[in-house]
């Protein structure tokens, strides 16, 4: 990947970027440009240059881009897009302009066992295993639980009044926090809008507990001590990567026992 200037184009939710990492460090070259969801780039500390899609003006190239866009574009050697890769009319549109564009699929078929992350890595050439990793200093003595009990669909959220029952029995032991999004509804609950700082604090935990979500894997690549809990979900393919995690799951998250849960935090603590 030596001398090449390139741009990676990379959509999706939070998961799905942090098990696209390793596939995008891997492409890094003499320079390395990035676009993404705005949340997400702050995870992204191995590019040259960060850009969120929306800003870019990406979204709006087939309406009338924005001054200088195209031409932007040209200046890269090679850009790698999980964008558009659906969308037939874009990509007919970049072919048309000359633009040196390659389109990935931005996820695993559904009937794929094999892990996201390693997939992603294989579409750019790289050699599984993948395992997201985002560096952060180092934290103070791991000494609270972390609790997530929120998810981007009902289906995977393991019920809340359990959440709350395991709080009250790790606090025998340990203090106990809850991480809650902007958007979720829990008082007292840790709020940190920055994905990197968010990260940070929760590399000073001695066990995150969470569901099937983006966060789940953002606390995994951080190293922390991690149980995560599925439901409709394969874990084959979607479950976080680190050096301590154990994965929980049932055909429904809330046949999940609390009996489980514990032992799971028994084996990663």
């Amino acid at each position: 990947m030596a001398g090449q200037k390139r741009l990676i184009i990379r959509p999706g939710a939070i998961g799905d970027c942090i098990l696209s990492l390793p596939a995008m460090e891997w492409m890094r070259g003499s320079y390395l440009e990035i676009w993404a969801p705005s949340q997400v780039l702050s995870l992204v500390t191995f590019a040259d240059r960060t850009r969120s899609i929306a800003a870019s003006g990406l979204e709006m190239l087939a309406f009338g881009p924005r001054p200088g866009l195209v031409e932007e574009l040209r200046q890269f050697d090679g850009i790698v897009s999980w964008y558009g890769a659906n969308q037939p009319e874009f990509r007919a549109l970049v072919a048309d302009l000359g633009l040196p564009f390659e389109f990935l699929a931005p996820l695993p078929p559904k009937d794929s066992t094999v892990h996201a992350a390693d997939f992603f890595l294989k579409q750019v050439g790289g050699a599984p295993p993948a395992i997201p990793r985002i560096h952060v200093p180092s934290q103070r003595p791991r000494e609270f639980a972390m609790l997530h009990p929120f998810a981007g669909s009902a289906a995977k959220r393991w019920p809340l009044e359990r959440f709350r029952e395991l709080a009250r029995i790790l606090e025998r032991g340990m203090r106990v926090e809850w991480c809650a999004g902007p958007e979720d509804s829990l008082d007292g609950a840790v709020r940190i809008d920055n994905l990197y700082e968010l990260a940070r604090h929760l590399a000073a935990a001695r066990v995150f507990v969470g569901n099937d979500s983006g966060i789940t894997h953002l606390a995994a690549a951080v190293e922390t001590p991690v149980v995560a809990l599925f439901g409709p979900a394969d874990p084959r393919v979607w479950a976080p990567r680190g050096p301590r995690v154990a994965v929980v799951a049932k055909p429904e998250v809330d046949q999940i026992t609390m009996q489980e849960v514990l032992e799971a935090v028994q084996r990663v603590g």
